[in-house]
């Protein structure tokens, strides 16, 4: 691989950042890429907490120390990361997504709109995904049928979404989540147009 190619890795060539706001069906969207596309790569994130039981290393999460976490920030070795309710970081590691996409891999990151701004800032040719739901009464249904959330939580979540909502015109692209296979395929096809 010559020097361009690896700048044009570097600076996010074949990556995507899907972001969007909660209960918009992000995740049941990758799901559902990553299932049926073997060239699609899901970018493993890093964490300070714990591993919950059945997670992994380096497959769910990486789980690094708070020390092995900022030492990674200091050296300039993170696509992004936030600290998460005033406690744990979660962040993307640069290497693992370059690697990837080297590999020929479609990268598709899986964030919040925060975390798509400092990709975007990082890596200028990373493609900004934004999923939107059909509508709002649609997007207030799917948070309440999933029943993971209290009301407060709920009504939480929902002030938030407003804000999110208000970020879609930041993304190179907006995809409506009103049918999984239907947004997945327009979702492929963006990342394979990259």
């Amino acid at each position: 691989m010559n020097k361009d190619e690896l700048f044009h890795l570097s600076r996010g060539r074949g990556l995507t950042v899907v972001a969007g706001p909660t209960a918009v069906g992000k995740g049941t969207v990758v799901r559902y890429l990553l299932e049926n596309n073997p060239a699609v790569a899901l970018s493993v994130s890093a964490t300070t907490r714990a591993p919950r039981p059945g997670e992994v290393d380096g497959e769910s999460y990486f789980f690094w120390t708070m020390d092995q976490f900022d030492a990674k920030i200091a050296a300039g070795e993170m696509l992004e990361y936030a600290t998460v309710h005033g406690t744990n970081k979660y962040g993307t590691p640069k290497q693992p997504v370059i690697e990837a996409i080297s590999q020929g891999k479609l990268v598709i990151l899986e964030i919040d709109i925060q975390g798509a701004r400092q990709v975007k800032q990082a890596m200028p040719e990373a493609k900004l995904v934004f999923i939107a739901p059909p509508n709002w009464s649609e997007l207030v249904r799917r948070l309440q049928s999933r029943g993971t959330e209290t009301p407060e939580e709920q009504a939480r979540r929902l002030q938030s979404a407003e804000v999110e909502l208000a970020a879609q015109n930041e993304f190179d692209h907006v995809v409506i989540n009103d049918e999984v296979a239907r947004c997945a395929s327009e979702v492929l096809d963006l990342m394979q147009a990259h």
